[in-house]
C-alpha cells in the first residue's frame, strides 16, 4: 500500500468523517464523537482508496475468494473491492449480510455470491464492540462458506478487537480511532 493512499484516506476521512457533540453509539455506549464513515465510503476518492488498501490486505491471503460485509456499511466497500479488484485481475464477488431474512421473494439473509466451501472476507466501516461484523460472519458460517479475515475503516478501540480476538478471525483496520482523533 503506497503510504500517499493511507494518508490520503485520513486526510478525507478527518475532513467528512469525524463529527463531535454528543451521540448514542449502535452499541448503547455514549461518545463525544461519531464516525460517520458512510460521508467517506459515498466519497469517490474515498471509497477507491479503501477498496485498494483492502485489496491489498485481502490478496495477503490467496484463499480469500469472496468479499462482503453487514448492509449498509458494507455496501460501498463491497462494490469498491469487486471494481478494484476486477480491474487488478484478481476478481472477487461480492455478497452482503441483511440485519434479517427476507419477508418475501427468496427470503434470503444473505444477498449476492456467496457459496458453501467459498473462504471469505468480511468488511464494515467502522467496528466498536463487534457486534454487527461477528453477526454477518456467523451467517457466513451457517451459509457453509468460512471467514479468513475481517476488514474496517476505523477500529473505536472499545473492545472490537477483543472479540475478534475470542472468536478466531483477524481483524484489520486502516486506522484506530486514536490515530483520527
Amino acid at each position: 500500500m503506497a503510504q500517499s493512499d493511507r494518508a490520503r484516506l485520513k486526510e478525507i476521512l478527518k475532513e467528512k468523517s469525524i463529527l463531535r457533540g454528543e451521540f448514542t453509539l449502535a452499541s448503547g455506549k455514549k461518545s463525544d464523537y461519531y464516525i460517520d464513515a458512510r460521508l467517506t465510503t459515498l466519497d469517490p476518492e474515498g471509497v477507491y482508496l479503501i477498496g485498494k488498501i483492502f485489496l491489498e490486505e485481502i490478496r495477503k491471503d490467496p484463499e480469500i475468494n469472496a468479499v462482503g460485509g453487514p448492509t449498509m456499511g458494507a455496501d460501498p466497500i463491497v462494490g469498491s473491492l469487486m471494481v478494484v479488484s476486477h480491474e487488478s485481475g484478481y476478481s472477487l464477488p461480492g455478497f452482503l449480510v441483511r440485519k434479517q431474512e427476507k419477508g418475501h421473494g427468496t427470503g434470503k439473509l444473505i444477498e449476492g455470491n456467496l457459496n458453501p466451501g467459498d473462504i471469505t472476507a468480511v468488511v464494515e466501516d467502522v467496528v466498536t464492540t463487534g457486534g454487527s461484523i461477528i453477526k454477518a460472519i456467523d451467517a457466513v458460517h451457517e451459509s457453509g462458506a468460512q471467514v479468513k479475515k475481517a476488514l474496517v475503516i476505523v477500529d473505536r478501540e472499545e473492545g472490537g478487537q477483543e472479540k475478534f480476538n475470542e472468536i478466531g478471525v483477524p481483524l484489520y483496520s486502516i486506522f484506530k480511532i486514536s490515530e483520527l482523533l
